[in-house]
Protein backbone atom coordinates (compact mmCIF):
# COMPACT_ATOMS: atom_id res chain seq x y z
CA UNK A 1 0.00 0.00 0.00
CA UNK A 2 2.79 2.38 0.95
CA UNK A 3 4.80 1.62 -2.59
CA UNK A 4 1.64 2.37 -3.89
CA UNK A 5 1.13 5.69 -2.08
CA UNK A 6 5.38 6.54 -3.33
CA UNK A 7 4.43 5.66 -6.80
CA UNK A 8 1.45 8.02 -6.87
CA UNK A 9 3.51 10.87 -5.31
CA UNK A 10 6.56 10.01 -8.01
CA UNK A 11 4.27 10.35 -10.23
CA UNK A 12 1.88 13.48 -9.74
CA UNK A 13 5.24 15.43 -9.16
CA UNK A 14 6.87 14.23 -12.57
CA UNK A 15 3.71 15.66 -14.14
CA UNK A 16 3.85 18.93 -12.46
CA UNK A 17 7.48 19.30 -13.68
CA UNK A 18 6.30 18.57 -17.12
CA UNK A 19 3.56 20.65 -17.27
CA UNK A 20 5.79 23.33 -15.88
CA UNK A 21 8.42 22.91 -18.64
CA UNK A 22 5.25 23.45 -21.05
CA UNK A 23 3.95 26.46 -19.66
CA UNK A 24 7.09 28.44 -19.18
CA UNK A 25 7.57 29.38 -22.74
CA UNK A 26 4.25 30.16 -23.32
CA UNK A 27 4.68 32.55 -20.13
CA UNK A 28 7.45 33.98 -21.68
CA UNK A 29 6.31 34.40 -25.35
CA UNK A 30 3.28 36.45 -23.54
CA UNK A 31 5.90 38.98 -21.50
CA UNK A 32 8.40 39.41 -24.50
CA UNK A 33 9.17 43.01 -24.21
CA UNK A 34 8.30 44.89 -28.21
CA UNK A 35 10.85 46.53 -30.77
CA UNK A 36 10.10 50.16 -30.42
CA UNK A 37 10.43 51.50 -34.24
CA UNK A 38 11.04 55.10 -34.48
CA UNK A 39 9.91 56.62 -37.77
CA UNK A 40 11.40 59.90 -38.40
CA UNK A 41 9.16 62.47 -40.22
CA UNK A 42 10.01 65.09 -43.43
CA UNK A 43 13.05 67.31 -43.35
CA UNK A 44 14.80 65.00 -40.65
CA UNK A 45 16.23 61.89 -40.66
CA UNK A 46 16.60 59.32 -37.65
CA UNK A 47 18.98 61.72 -35.42
CA UNK A 48 15.77 63.44 -35.08
CA UNK A 49 15.09 60.29 -32.57
CA UNK A 50 18.22 60.46 -30.94
CA UNK A 51 17.42 61.64 -27.64
CA UNK A 52 14.45 59.75 -27.06
CA UNK A 53 16.23 56.95 -28.20
CA UNK A 54 18.82 57.25 -25.50
CA UNK A 55 15.57 57.68 -22.76
CA UNK A 56 13.91 54.60 -23.83
CA UNK A 57 17.26 52.64 -23.94
CA UNK A 58 18.23 53.70 -20.90
CA UNK A 59 15.23 52.07 -19.75
CA UNK A 60 15.98 48.93 -21.06
CA UNK A 61 13.86 49.06 -24.10
CA UNK A 62 14.88 47.56 -27.97
CA UNK A 63 14.89 50.66 -30.15
CA UNK A 64 15.71 50.84 -34.01
CA UNK A 65 15.05 54.17 -36.33
CA UNK A 66 15.30 53.04 -39.69
CA UNK A 67 15.75 55.02 -42.51
CA UNK A 68 12.47 56.70 -43.78
CA UNK A 69 12.72 57.02 -48.10
CA UNK A 70 10.24 60.22 -48.19
CA UNK A 71 8.52 59.42 -51.37
CA UNK A 72 5.63 58.99 -50.39
CA UNK A 73 3.11 57.12 -48.35
CA UNK A 74 2.86 53.59 -50.01
CA UNK A 75 6.57 53.51 -50.75
CA UNK A 76 7.55 54.35 -47.53
CA UNK A 77 5.40 52.24 -45.47
CA UNK A 78 6.74 49.02 -47.82
CA UNK A 79 10.26 50.53 -46.78
CA UNK A 80 9.08 50.38 -43.02
CA UNK A 81 7.61 46.85 -43.46
CA UNK A 82 10.77 45.47 -44.72
CA UNK A 83 12.52 46.68 -41.65
CA UNK A 84 9.53 45.10 -39.20
CA UNK A 85 9.94 41.58 -41.33
CA UNK A 86 13.30 41.29 -39.53
CA UNK A 87 12.31 42.10 -36.38
CA UNK A 88 11.05 38.91 -33.84
CA UNK A 89 7.93 39.54 -31.68
CA UNK A 90 5.55 42.61 -30.86
CA UNK A 91 6.37 46.20 -32.55
CA UNK A 92 5.07 49.60 -30.99
CA UNK A 93 5.42 52.04 -34.24
CA UNK A 94 5.96 55.53 -33.66
CA UNK A 95 5.55 58.12 -36.22
CA UNK A 96 6.74 62.09 -36.00
CA UNK A 97 5.16 64.25 -38.28
CA UNK A 98 5.15 62.68 -42.32
CA UNK A 99 6.50 59.64 -40.24
CA UNK A 100 3.03 59.10 -38.78
CA UNK A 101 1.22 59.17 -42.48
CA UNK A 102 3.84 56.00 -42.83
CA UNK A 103 2.74 54.21 -40.29
CA UNK A 104 -0.62 54.88 -41.02
CA UNK A 105 -0.13 52.68 -44.30
CA UNK A 106 1.79 50.34 -42.37
CA UNK A 107 0.50 46.14 -42.54
CA UNK A 108 1.97 44.53 -40.51
CA UNK A 109 0.56 41.61 -37.07
CA UNK A 110 2.78 41.86 -35.24
CA UNK A 111 2.53 46.09 -34.48
CA UNK A 112 0.74 46.16 -31.40
CA UNK A 113 0.53 49.91 -30.88
CA UNK A 114 1.27 53.14 -32.58
CA UNK A 115 2.23 56.19 -31.04
CA UNK A 116 2.08 59.47 -33.37
CA UNK A 117 3.93 62.63 -32.23
CA UNK A 118 2.76 65.61 -33.77
CA UNK A 119 1.96 63.56 -36.89
CA UNK A 120 -0.15 62.94 -39.83
CA UNK A 121 -2.90 60.35 -39.39
CA UNK A 122 -4.81 60.18 -42.44
CA UNK A 123 -7.75 58.19 -43.57
CA UNK A 124 -8.36 55.94 -46.55
CA UNK A 125 -8.13 57.53 -49.50
CA UNK A 126 -6.95 61.38 -48.09
CA UNK A 127 -3.76 63.32 -48.57
CA UNK A 128 -1.58 64.42 -45.89
CA UNK A 129 -1.70 67.75 -47.62
CA UNK A 130 -5.27 67.79 -46.02
CA UNK A 131 -4.84 68.42 -42.16
CA UNK A 132 -2.99 71.21 -43.74
CA UNK A 133 -6.36 73.02 -45.01
CA UNK A 134 -5.80 76.39 -44.02
CA UNK A 135 -9.45 77.36 -43.56
CA UNK A 136 -10.31 74.58 -41.39
CA UNK A 137 -7.10 74.65 -39.67
CA UNK A 138 -5.16 78.14 -40.14
CA UNK A 139 -1.95 78.34 -38.29
CA UNK A 140 0.46 76.52 -40.35
CA UNK A 141 3.80 78.47 -41.05
CA UNK A 142 5.37 75.84 -43.32
CA UNK A 143 4.32 78.05 -46.72
CA UNK A 144 6.73 79.31 -48.65
CA UNK A 145 9.40 81.24 -48.61
CA UNK A 146 9.77 78.70 -45.30
CA UNK A 147 8.66 75.91 -47.61
CA UNK A 148 11.45 75.62 -50.63
CA UNK A 149 11.91 73.56 -53.70
CA UNK A 150 14.86 71.86 -55.54
CA UNK A 151 15.11 69.97 -58.56
CA UNK A 152 16.26 66.20 -57.89
CA UNK A 153 17.30 63.31 -60.14
CA UNK A 154 14.00 62.28 -58.66
CA UNK A 155 11.82 65.01 -59.30
CA UNK A 156 10.99 68.25 -56.99
CA UNK A 157 11.90 67.80 -53.58
CA UNK A 158 9.95 70.07 -50.79
CA UNK A 159 12.75 71.46 -48.28
CA UNK A 160 12.13 74.16 -45.05
CA UNK A 161 14.74 77.02 -45.68
CA UNK A 162 17.34 77.27 -43.23
CA UNK A 163 16.54 80.95 -42.71
CA UNK A 164 13.09 80.07 -41.41
CA UNK A 165 14.01 76.37 -39.68
CA UNK A 166 13.99 77.05 -36.31
CA UNK A 167 10.95 79.77 -36.50
CA UNK A 168 8.79 77.17 -38.16
CA UNK A 169 10.03 73.73 -37.38
CA UNK A 170 11.89 74.15 -33.91
CA UNK A 171 11.24 77.50 -31.85
CA UNK A 172 11.62 75.54 -28.65
CA UNK A 173 15.29 74.28 -29.53
CA UNK A 174 18.46 75.81 -28.86
CA UNK A 175 20.59 77.73 -32.06
CA UNK A 176 23.61 75.01 -31.89
CA UNK A 177 20.82 71.78 -31.48
CA UNK A 178 19.06 73.35 -34.81
CA UNK A 179 21.87 73.93 -36.77
CA UNK A 180 22.61 70.04 -36.19
CA UNK A 181 18.60 69.34 -37.68
CA UNK A 182 19.37 71.46 -40.15
CA UNK A 183 22.76 69.76 -41.10
CA UNK A 184 21.07 66.34 -41.14
CA UNK A 185 17.69 67.83 -42.83
CA UNK A 186 16.67 65.17 -45.79
CA UNK A 187 13.75 66.73 -48.72
CA UNK A 188 10.84 65.46 -49.04
CA UNK A 189 8.87 64.51 -52.55
CA UNK A 190 7.26 67.31 -53.33
CA UNK A 191 3.96 64.96 -54.57
CA UNK A 192 4.07 62.65 -50.68
CA UNK A 193 1.24 65.10 -49.08
CA UNK A 194 -0.61 64.85 -52.34
CA UNK A 195 -0.82 60.98 -52.23
CA UNK A 196 -4.31 59.47 -51.23
CA UNK A 197 -3.54 57.59 -48.41
CA UNK A 198 -4.08 53.55 -47.90
CA UNK A 199 -6.33 51.76 -45.51
CA UNK A 200 -5.37 52.95 -41.69
CA UNK A 201 -3.57 50.99 -39.33
CA UNK A 202 -5.17 53.01 -36.24
CA UNK A 203 -8.28 51.80 -37.18
CA UNK A 204 -7.41 48.06 -35.72
CA UNK A 205 -4.67 48.81 -33.81
CA UNK A 206 -4.24 50.28 -30.40
CA UNK A 207 -3.28 54.33 -30.56
CA UNK A 208 -1.47 57.33 -29.06
CA UNK A 209 -1.09 60.75 -29.91
CA UNK A 210 0.60 63.39 -28.51
CA UNK A 211 -0.44 67.17 -29.48
CA UNK A 212 2.13 69.59 -30.08
CA UNK A 213 0.42 72.63 -28.56
CA UNK A 214 2.76 75.31 -29.80
CA UNK A 215 3.55 73.51 -33.30
CA UNK A 216 4.17 75.86 -36.20
CA UNK A 217 3.60 72.99 -39.15
CA UNK A 218 0.61 70.75 -38.03
CA UNK A 219 -2.00 73.36 -36.51
CA UNK A 220 -2.73 71.91 -32.84
CA UNK A 221 -6.31 72.14 -33.92
CA UNK A 222 -5.70 69.10 -36.94
CA UNK A 223 -3.71 67.43 -34.44
CA UNK A 224 -6.68 67.24 -32.02
CA UNK A 225 -8.90 66.33 -35.08
CA UNK A 226 -6.66 63.69 -36.08
CA UNK A 227 -6.38 61.97 -32.49
CA UNK A 228 -9.69 62.14 -31.67
CA UNK A 229 -11.40 60.55 -35.05
CA UNK A 230 -8.86 57.84 -34.87
CA UNK A 231 -10.41 56.74 -31.13
CA UNK A 232 -6.60 57.96 -29.57
CA UNK A 233 -5.30 58.02 -25.89
CA UNK A 234 -4.01 61.82 -26.32
CA UNK A 235 -1.60 63.91 -24.34
CA UNK A 236 -0.91 67.31 -24.90
CA UNK A 237 2.82 68.73 -24.70
CA UNK A 238 3.53 72.69 -24.55
CA UNK A 239 6.47 72.09 -27.13
CA UNK A 240 7.22 72.77 -30.76
CA UNK A 241 6.58 70.41 -33.76
CA UNK A 242 10.13 69.26 -32.82
CA UNK A 243 9.16 68.15 -29.48
CA UNK A 244 11.21 65.15 -30.00
CA UNK A 245 14.00 66.97 -29.67
CA UNK A 246 12.94 69.62 -27.49
CA UNK A 247 11.34 67.22 -24.96
CA UNK A 248 12.62 63.83 -25.53
CA UNK A 249 12.11 62.51 -21.82
CA UNK A 250 8.00 63.54 -22.02
CA UNK A 251 7.84 61.72 -25.58
CA UNK A 252 9.91 58.62 -24.25
CA UNK A 253 7.17 58.33 -21.49
CA UNK A 254 4.19 58.43 -23.39
CA UNK A 255 5.93 55.89 -25.99
CA UNK A 256 7.04 53.71 -22.89
CA UNK A 257 3.62 53.47 -21.60
CA UNK A 258 2.21 52.48 -25.51
CA UNK A 259 4.90 49.86 -24.95
CA UNK A 260 3.95 48.63 -21.16
CA UNK A 261 0.11 48.00 -22.47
Amino acid sequence: MRTTTIAGLLAAALCGICASALTVPTAQAVSQEPTIVLVHGAFADGTSWDGVAAELRADGHHVVTPANPLRGPDSDAQAIEGVLAGIDGPIVLVGHSYGGAVITNVSDPDVTALVYIAAFAPHQNEPTQLALDPIRYPGSRLLPPALAVTSTDAGLDAYVDPRYFREVFAQDVGEQTVTDMIAHQRSLALTANLEPSGPPAWATVPSWYLVAEQDRVIPPASQRAMAARMGARTSEISASHACLVSRPAAVADLIAEAADQ
